[in-house]
């Protein structure tokens, strides 16, 4: 049962940035799990049981991640993330699809809904489906425009795949897309409301959600790498 994460948590991101070595870490794993990863492991199964209740007709899937980072992919950095986060995706998203996601840091948690990490055969489907019915998708955005702190984010490309008009364009134009809010950490954050809001303010984005997923579900699914 979530019952929201304490000033300890932040105090411990901060910790790790400052120690980030696998020895300190092994040192201060069960405050880890006490001020950090265990309130996240409950706040992402509530979510996930929270917007599944709004949305019995959708098909979730919950992710976690990890706080080791990829060993092949240190790059200078320590071994650890200074943040987590998880994501909650309709079936059939395909690994490319829209997500629900929430991250946290040291400093501020954010959360939202987005294209993360779409191929570019995901995106242009997407940009079919909003040069298909552009008033359909506008009122989509219109709808969601008043959702206070939330804010459009993503790449744009140097060169416009296309115009419509100032709504639509800022979707558009760019590489991938995320629409969320940033907080610092709050009194939300340290709530058992927490759950409660964010599946409330996904649940208002669940209409661009579908519009998402039947967009890019006609994109070709990513070739395998060759090893």
């Amino acid at each position: 049962m979530f019952n929201g994460f304490s000033k300890e948590t932040a105090d411990f991101f901060w910790e790790l940035g400052f120690h980030n070595e696998r020895p300190w870490f092994q040192e201060h794993k069960e405050e880890f799990e006490r001020v950090l990863h265990g309130p996240f492991r409950e706040l992402a199964h509530a979510c996930y049981d929270e917007l599944s209740r709004r949305c019995p007709d959708m098909d979730f899937r919950v992710h976690l991640s990890r706080i080791y980072r990829d060993a092949r992919r240190l790059f200078g950095r320590g071994p650890f993330h200074d943040h987590l986060w998880f994501t909650i995706t309709p079936a059939g998203a395909g690994g490319y699809g829209p997500s629900f996601w929430f991250e946290i840091g040291a400093a501020d948690y954010s959360y939202g809904l987005g294209l993360w990490a779409p191929t570019a055969a995901a995106m242009e489907a997407f940009r079919r489906a909003v040069a298909a019915n552009p008033a359909a998708f506008e009122r989509l955005v219109r709808q969601i425009a008043p959702m206070r702190g939330f804010a459009l984010h993503g790449e744009e490309f140097r060169r416009p795949k296309g115009s419509f008009n100032e709504v639509i364009d800022p979707w558009y134009n760019r590489k991938y897309l995320d629409y969320g809010t940033r907080r610092d950490h709050d009194a939300l954050l340290y709530s058992p409301a927490l759950p409660a809001q964010m599946a409330e303010d996904c649940e208002k984005l669940m209409p661009l959600c579908r519009f998402m997923l039947e967009a890019t579900r006609t994109a070709p699914a990513p070739k395998a790498e060759k090893r």
